[in-house]
């Protein structure tokens, strides 16, 4: 048997048991599903600034009256201002941003598992 028969012959039998996994446990191809972020909700009857305060130590999405937008991790909330750090697209930059300014928020409410 040449060399290329044989690797051809290797390699349509991996697939064949890889494809063989899915069949005999379809369990396997489907174990991820869609749940719930643990303590992500927003409420209308509280401020910009007290929905911003549950996400402290998580990521969101602020975007400014200006059309700008800032992706970051919810570092700390004081009275007119929110600390982000982390930000998205910018390795190694905060951003210190007035709450006056934030028009909406992101953040993810429900992830694979």
């Amino acid at each position: 048997m040449k060399r290329t028969d044989w690797i051809a012959s290797v390699a349509v039998a991996a697939f064949m048991l890889f494809a063989a996994m899915f069949v005999l446990f379809p369990e396997v191809a489907q174990a991820r599903a869609v749940v719930a972020v643990e303590g992500a909700k927003f409420d209308t009857a509280f401020s910009i600034k007290d929905n911003l305060n549950t996400y402290v130590g998580k990521e969101v999405v602020i975007h400014l009256r200006s059309g700008k937008s800032f992706q970051g991790y919810v570092k700390s909330v004081g009275e007119h201002l929110i600390h982000l750090e982390k930000l998205s697209g910018r390795d190694f930059y905060n951003a210190l941003i007035r709450i006056e300014d934030i028009t909406a928020i992101e953040a993810r409410f429900r992830e694979m598992k």
